[in-house]
């Protein structure tokens, strides 16, 4: 063995000792708050993403969506498969975008309703044992940024949700508030997107 390859083994090694005592030093167990927002593409991407790593652990789901009731997404044909039913529950409950539907109280009627879903939900999970290891709120930072649900009885309900329950929430132009709170956030970053080059929004790419 060269000195050079013996001197990248030692620091490898190194690294992996401070790595090693890193993780044994986190303690802390429980359902983690994550956020996803940002101006870019995927971050319901994302979050189904890791709905399918639950999954693949055998973890109870459920999905409400804040604006996507009418379209035929290729995440809710997925995870509404018969194989599935007894691992994931979804809800699809909005009219679509407010350019959509033009009816701003019929907006917020949806929202409304989604959300009392959601803290149906919410309370499922503080069962025995729980109904539900993960909740994903998809679009919700939409939602809270048109004013359609109470900020604070928002947070209040993510503050006090069971110990153990993951909580997913996406959409662009997450409130600082809930940034905040949350345990996990990433941001999706625009660099150019395919809309920008005269693409139209395709199966299995964009929805």
């Amino acid at each position: 063995m060269n000195d050079d390859f013996a001197r990248a083994n030692e620091r490898a090694r190194k690294r992996k000792i401070a790595q090693d005592k890193e993780v044994a030093a986190k303690k802390k167990t429980g359902g983690v708050l994550i956020v996803y927002t940002g101006a870019g593409k995927g971050k319901s991407t994302a979050a189904f993403g890791l709905l399918t790593r639950a999954l693949g652990h055998g973890l109870k789901i459920a999905v409400v969506q804040f604006t996507k009731g009418k379209w035929s997404t290729g995440e809710r044909l997925f995870f509404q498969q018969p194989h599935l039913k007894d691992n994931i529950a979804f809800f699809s409950m909005g009219d679509g975008f407010t350019w959509e539907t033009q009816d701003k109280a019929q907006d917020i009627d949806k929202a409304q309703a989604a959300w009392q879903k959601a803290v149906s939900l919410i309370e499922e999970a503080r069962e025995t044992p729980p109904r539900w290891d993960i909740i994903l709120l998809d679009e919700l930072n939409h939602i809270l940024r048109y004013g359609y649900l109470d900020e604070t009885m928002v947070l209040d309900v993510l503050g006090a949700r069971p110990a153990g329950l993951h909580v997913v929430v996406t959409g662009r132009s997450a409130l600082a508030s809930l940034i905040d709170m949350a345990d996990t956030v990433t941001e999706m970053k625009n660099i150019h997107h395919a809309y920008q080059k005269g693409f139209r929004a395709q199966k299995g790419i964009e929805f």
